[in-house]
């Protein structure tokens, strides 16, 4: 009789644990692993309104050009403080987010961004 209350009891213990198990995976499995990289911007005085949209502009050719980066959002519809403007990228990955660093395609990118910017924060943010 012990027998068969310690082989249930092990069951209940099992059957528990291995449904715990699969409620985490689940939980787990449906939180995205890309990285948000969100950048705030303020611009240089000198920098004209066309100038400013082409630079937010060139940031929706990085989508194109580097692989790790999965979508771009550039539209700013509320800003605080002295930053203007902001901007998003979501990157595939960190490591996609890590070999973005200097990288052909952030260097390229620069080119039509940093004669404007005045300056900028980021934010890369993952589950």
């Amino acid at each position: 009789m012990n027998k068969t209350i310690i082989s249930l009891y092990s069951a209940v213990i099992i059957a528990l644990a291995s449904t715990s198990a699969i409620a985490n995976h689940h939980k787990d499995a449906s939180a995205p692993h890309s990285v948000i990289h969100v950048v705030t911007v303020s611009w240089k005085e000198d920098a004209t309104p066309k100038q400013i949209q082409a630079a937010l502009d060139s940031v929706k050719t990085l989508a194109k050009e580097y692989d790790g980066i999965s979508r771009v959002w550039i539209r700013s519809i509320k800003a605080q403080g002295d930053r203007t403007h902001a901007f998003v990228m979501e990157f595939t990955s960190e490591q996609a987010l890590k070999d973005y660093a200097g990288s052909d395609a952030q260097k390229k990118w620069y080119l039509s961004y940093l004669p404007y910017r005045g300056a900028s924060t980021t934010f890369d943010i993952t589950n």
